[in-house]
């Protein structure tokens, strides 16, 4: 009988991993036929003269992407400003009062941000920015693209810093170390790989919207360095030109997802390094 029930308690885990096993090719099919689908229409439109010069005027063959790609660096770097100290800091702030008042509310209000659609968010930094300004800027959409990296830096630098152990705190204050010194010396280098691996995540998470952008960076055919301007960036062009009637737009369109989906890909996977160079060990 034991012998019996053993060999029926392994066949149905063999039956468990085949299904789980089927699920698991079931979910990464459709990712490999989407990449092989940009990669196969893209990378026929990348060379030198595709990353180096302007968009041809419409029905004209040529071109390229380099003001959506100097605005794509230019709303990400803007983001990052507005958003990684601030993050950071409401991170530290909830790892450190896990259970007062004040940071059960703020980390209601994180979980909430993160949910918000990004077409509102655009909406609101429209409301906020673009109408006080009078013009559209890749200010407006920096921080439109800021709003929507906050809750990711958040949540990740406060799960990072719970994993750190209360004894390293405790031998700094033994030492007489003050507080903020603590923080800075201790607990943040400690947390390093789960910060850089939320800062870049939550990049990653950003540089494919598009949404916000249609209210605030707004997109601009020519070359702009003035954060006070409109910009135009990656995921705007290939909106605008995926909608064009334009063959010539349609080929550059797919040429900007390949080299799009190739960022968010190499983030993905520098992410995942960081995070295993660095991990927490106690």
């Amino acid at each position: 009988m034991k012998k019996e029930k053993f060999k029926y308690r392994i066949i149905k885990d063999k039956i468990f991993s085949v299904f789980i096993f089927c699920g698991a090719i079931l979910i990464t099919v459709p990712l490999f036929l989407l990449l092989y689908h940009i990669i196969s229409k893209g990378i026929s439109a990348i060379n030198w003269n595709f990353f180096v010069s302007l968009p041809s005027p419409p029905g004209e063959s040529g071109g390229g992407i380099s003001n959506a790609i100097i605005g794509t660096v230019m709303l990400i770097i803007l983001s990052c400003v507005f958003s990684v100290i601030p993050s950071i800091l409401i991170g530290i702030y909830l790892s450190e009062n896990k259970s007062t008042k004040i940071s059960n509310i703020v980390r209601v209000g994180v979980d909430v941000l993160q949910g918000v659609p990004s077409i509102v968010i655009g909406i609101i930094v429209y409301a906020w920015i673009v109408k006080t300004m009078g013009t559209f800027s890749a200010l407006s959409g920096g921080f439109a693209l800021a709003l929507m990296m906050m809750p990711i830096i958040t949540k990740t630098t406060e799960e990072t810093l719970k994993l750190i152990p209360n004894k390293l705190k405790e031998a700094a204050y033994a030492l007489g170390v003050p507080y903020y010194k603590i923080i800075l010396k201790v607990v943040l280098p400690s947390g390093l790989s789960g910060l850089l691996t939320g800062i870049l995540l939550a990049i990653a998470r950003v540089a494919g919207e598009t949404a916000p952008l249609l209210f605030t960076a707004f997109g601009n055919p020519f070359m702009n360095l003035n954060v006070m301007k409109p910009v135009d960036n990656l995921p705007l062009l290939i909106f605008n030109y995926a909608g064009s009637p334009y063959s010539e737009w349609h080929a550059i369109a797919w040429g900007a997802s390949f080299v799009l989906v190739m960022f968010v890909l190499l983030l993905n996977i520098l992410a995942k390094m960081v995070a295993k160079r660095w991990k927490v060990q106690f």
